[in-house]
């Protein structure tokens, strides 16, 4: 993505709000280079890796999360790889605090370039022992989260005539899990969402919407979320390095692309639900109840729907001890095998 010239950055900045383009214009307060890139969900995982890939880069990275020392603790290691970075604690479940993000991110740094969609959370349980208000929470952050932070930054990104949004959204978005329902249906949204901003914004060829569907990613995401199944939840390889779904996005923000598959079993699995969907969620339920069987027992927990996750991991742990590359030789055989029984049946 080009560079926007210093002379920008102090004129270009303006408030979130489409009504009030006619106020003075900001002049920054801190001293920024390269890129001004927008990340929530930026304590931990996928987020906390980008923001140290964009300041590695030299970029300027605003980060919100709801925990503010794990947020400095992010900023602090953002400074040290090369970049400038501010920390903005924003719960993106409330409409409000988005605003003000964007608004503090205008105020401090004159303009946005890159505007990263990050959070995500999930309720592992059988759909009836999950609490309501925990369905309720992971669609709020999953989906109305990244809604609130397109309407807080398309705005600017008009004005400009340029900018670029990444929703982070999940092969879930394509191959719904079971125990995981209201995380399936955000995801599902998300990307239904997505998909129909970017027609509506085919006129602006500038402005990007771009989507981003890992499969697992070692993060501690799941250690994190909310567990009311009573077992000790393990996510099942193959699983990403969240630094390489970080350098994804960074090629992004330079090169938007609407849709991004990463990992390579995400293809074999779109496609075997896609022509098989029934048989392919079949198949999961099973090797889920079979992994539920073998697990530890564990208490059930609201982890971290309702208060902030305590630390600042990149990491989940969970590789060192997967087999990775014999699970991605039979992850690919097995979605390609459902999707050859299923081609066979219709003829």
């Amino acid at each position: 993505m080009a560079e926007t010239p210093q002379a920008e950055t102090t004129m270009a900045a303006t408030t979130v709000h489409q009504e009030s383009a006619s106020r003075s214009v900001p002049v920054p307060t801190m001293q920024t280079s390269g890129p001004i890139v927008v990340i929530t969900g930026a304590s931990s995982g996928i987020g906390c890796a980008a923001a140290l890939a964009f300041a590695s880069q030299g970029a300027t990275v605003v980060l919100a999360a709801r925990g503010a020392e794990a947020l400095e603790q992010v900023a602090g290691a953002c400074r040290r790889a090369g970049g400038s970075a501010l920390a903005v604690p924003t719960d993106v479940t409330e409409p409000d605090q988005v605003v003000a993000l964007a608004e503090r991110a205008l105020e401090a740094c004159g303009r946005i370039d890159v505007w990263i969609n990050n959070v995500g959370i999930g309720a592992v349980g059988r759909f009836e022992e999950v609490p309501l208000s925990a369905h309720r929470r992971v669609v709020e952050a999953n989906l109305l989260g990244h809604i609130y932070g397109c309407h807080a930054a398309l705005p600017h990104f008009r004005q400009r005539g340029r900018g670029v949004i990444i929703n982070m959204v999940s092969i879930g978005a394509w191959a719904p899990a079971p125990y995981s329902a209201a995380y399936a249906a955000s995801k599902f949204g998300l990307r239904g969402f997505s998909e129909s901003l970017r027609a509506e914004l085919a006129d602006l060829p500038d402005v990007a919407v771009c989507e981003v569907y890992p499969t697992f990613v070692d993060t501690p995401g799941v250690g994190h979320g909310a567990n009311y199944s009573g077992k000790t939840l393990r996510p099942p390889p193959p699983m990403l390095d969240p630094r390489e779904v970080a350098q994804a996005l960074v090629r992004l923000s330079r090169r938007p692309q609407p849709s991004t598959m990463l990992g390579s079993v995400a293809w074999p699995v779109r496609l075997a639900h896609t022509v098989a969907p029934d048989l392919s969620a079949g198949v999961t339920r099973r090797l889920m109840d079979a992994g539920f069987k073998r697990a530890d027992p564990a208490p059930r927990s609201e982890g971290n729907l309702f208060a902030p996750s305590q630390g600042h991991a990149i990491d989940g742990g969970y590789r060192r001890t997967s087999g990775n590359r014999d699970a991605t030789r039979l992850l690919k055989m097995g979605a390609l095998a459902i999707a050859a029984v299923a081609l066979l049946r219709s003829l």
